[in-house]
């Protein structure tokens, strides 16, 4: 149908549970298969320091390991996508044209430090998470990296004092701007190897995607999750829970865009249609954390793919989007900047939002939009490609 119509598809191989439950009307959990492991050996789910298990994504402390009767995840993950690249084989290039590869809850490269289902929920989505490292295989791994630096005992467990479920980090002893154990040599050093861990998930996905459909035609991306609400605060501590290296001192998100530049994979963000006022919680920046995404990923001249977060007609979070697109698509810089809307239901179809919707599109699809803002002159030329993209194919391992 695509074909047919001259749209393209950005399809999305996903590793993750979809959805809340069974009550929830999207909902898909992990595989059959995969679930009866888990089942076998709990471990293999994220653990919290509650001992809480997460069944939403495999544990990326056993992605080589030979879990999965007889397989690794990586394997599973590689297979999964051969197979995908085989029975599409006649579209790749043309008519599928970038394919987004899952890393993680909801799709994301994050560890879920807060259930996905609650990041949409207003208010509980403040919560400042929880440290995912509390299975055996990132025990394992955290153990051996403390005793490789002469630390053994920093090897026992993650960090005390943070407690999840409180949203003012000011509350913590981890977290707390004034003597936080964040900013502690033991904080360091559990900090750069709880984000490594996930950065080296990320980088073995992308190695394995870029093997397999090199030479397709096809663009791989990866998405990156928009954890804003405690962006001005000193430590983050949500990016930190969801393994976001990013506080006041350093650049957490730099580290991922240059990981994503070496396989030329396109970096997928959401926070487009969210604005700082209409924010309940003063410490919370959407503008703020979508900016920062936007720069690290022009320094690595990264292809960016933006979505909205929520559902919403207005016109005030239409344009919005337009407003945030404008900060990557315009200039000299040769990036390109793609559009996904997401989270479509049937209310987009009543007259007044389909009539919204519409002229949002011509708009988005207008390089004029884009080049008014930037005062363009005449003779110069517009290097920056412009795309909205229509038809997303969902893909479920």
């Amino acid at each position: 149908m695509a074909r047919r119509y001259g749209l393209r598809v950005r399809a999305i191989l996903a590793f993750h549970q979809c959805g809340a439950g069974p009550h929830d009307p999207p909902w898909i959990p992990l595989p059959q298969w995969v679930l009866d492991e888990m089942d076998k050996l709990p471990d293999l789910s994220y653990t919290d320091r509650y001992q809480r298990r997460n069944k939403e994504y495999i544990s990326l402390g056993c992605d080589i390991l030979p879990i999965l009767k007889g397989r690794s995840p990586m394997q599973a993950y590689s297979d999964f996508m051969r197979s995908f690249r085989d029975a599409f084989k006649e579209y790749l290039g043309a008519i599928v044209t970038e394919v987004q590869i899952g890393m993680g809850p909801g799709g994301e490269l994050r560890y879920p430090s807060c259930p996905t289902e609650k990041l949409s929920e207003p208010g509980i989505s403040s919560e400042l998470g929880e440290f995912q490292c509390y299975d055996k295989f990132m025990q394992a791994s955290l153990s051996a990296r403390a005793q490789l630096i002469g630390m053994q005992d920093w090897g026992n467990g993650g960090p005390a004092g943070t407690d999840g479920s409180r949203q003012n980090p000011e509350e913590t002893s981890f977290f707390r701007a004034d003597g936080g154990c964040w900013n502690t040599p033991y904080g360091r050093f559990f900090l750069e190897w709880y984000s490594g861990m996930l950065l080296l998930h990320g980088e073995r996905l992308c190695m394995v995607a870029d093997a397999v459909f090199s030479g397709t035609g096809v663009t791989i991306a990866g998405k990156v999750s928009g954890i804003h609400w405690h962006y001005y605060t000193c430590s983050h501590p949500s990016e930190l829970t969801a393994g976001y290296y990013n506080t006041l001192l350093r650049n957490g998100y730099l580290p991922i865009t240059q990981m994503f530049a070496r396989y030329k994979a396109a970096l997928c963000c959401s926070c487009f249609d969210l604005r700082d006022e209409e924010r309940d919680n003063s410490k919370s920046s959407p503008e703020g954390t979508l900016r920062q995404l936007m720069v690290a990923a022009k320094m690595c001249n990264l292809p960016l793919n933006g979505e909205n977060s929520v559902t919403r007609l207005d016109d005030t979070s239409l344009n919005q989007v337009i407003r945030s697109s404008r900060l990557y698509s315009g200039g000299t810089s040769g990036t390109s900047f793609s559009f996904n809307y997401v989270r479509m239901n049937k209310s987009l179809f009543e007259f007044h939002n389909w009539n919204r919707f519409t002229k949002f599109v011509r708009q988005m699809s207008d390089a004029r939009t884009f080049l008014a803002r930037l005062e363009f002159r005449r003779g110069q030329h517009y290097l920056s490609s412009m795309s909205v993209v229509w038809v997303v194919s969902r893909a479920c391992a």
